[in-house]
């Protein structure tokens, strides 16, 4: 069987909020579900596992640094079966009036990483 190719996403984006503020939207999973629409469970602690999407993500926090860094491994029902977990770092730094968010994930399998 061949081994399915990784690929690595890299997204950076200025948000008009504190990085408090964001790193709780995405590490808050009460939040994070009212902000998405789905349904998230878990929480965002070194060791715990979560859901997201309506249990379509799903994955375990690494590292967790309240308004600096979020580390978890992360994977999709969406993924094939044989599949590893990527790991999904956020960096959150103060930018004037906002953040800058940056979002690196790697060891996505090559035909997801579009999604």
């Amino acid at each position: 069987m061949q081994k399915l190719r990784a690929a690595t996403i890299e997204q950076k984006r200025v948000i008009p909020a504190k990085p408090a503020e964001v790193y709780r939207v995405i590490a808050d999973l009460e939040i994070h579900s009212a902000f998405t629409g789905a349904r998230a469970t878990g929480r965002a602690r070194k060791g715990a596992k979560f859901t997201a999407w309506d249990g379509y993500i799903m994955g375990k926090t690494l590292i967790a640094e309240p308004g600096e860094r979020l580390v978890q491994e992360w994977w999709t029902t969406g993924w094939p079966e044989d599949s590893t977990p990527s790991r999904l770092e956020w960096k959150f730094k103060k930018h004037p009036r906002a953040t800058r968010a940056s979002l690196k994930q790697t060891g996505v399998p090559e035909p997801q990483a579009k999604y």
